[in-house]
């Protein structure tokens, strides 16, 4: 079975960190696009950062600075790097990617998402 499994969210106070992770399971060997989206109790779902496969970056305006999204091929892992976090940050993070394996082609991932949580 192929899936993206998350972890690193948490309790952080404000202008704190964290380093949200996320890896492929099963059959594949890079990922292709990815992102991370969030969703705040009460809103919407959004797209916080993105990458293409080709290394193109987009980050929402709130996040831009502050955040950082990353992979590393030879793990099939992608990271989000969140530095001077802030309360309106608490959400759930999801994880997204497009992965691609020999045995499965191309296919569309989400991960299971993951509890950040911005207070004193």
């Amino acid at each position: 079975q192929v899936r993206l499994v998350e972890s690193g969210g948490g309790w952080v106070q404000p202008g704190g960190s964290l380093r949200l992770s996320c890896a492929a399971s099963g059959s594949i060997s890079m990922f292709l696009d990815m992102d991370w989206h969030r969703q705040a109790p009460g809103k919407q779902r959004e797209v916080v950062a993105s990458m293409t496969s080709t290394g193109d970056t987009y980050y929402e305006d709130s996040v831009k600075g502050r955040f950082t999204i990353s992979k590393d091929n030879t793990k099939t892992t992608m990271y989000l790097q969140m530095d001077n976090l802030k309360p309106d940050d608490t959400a759930v993070y999801y994880c997204g990617a497009t992965g691609y394996g020999r045995t499965v082609g191309s296919v569309k991932l989400w991960g299971q998402g993951t509890s950040v949580m911005v207070t004193t």
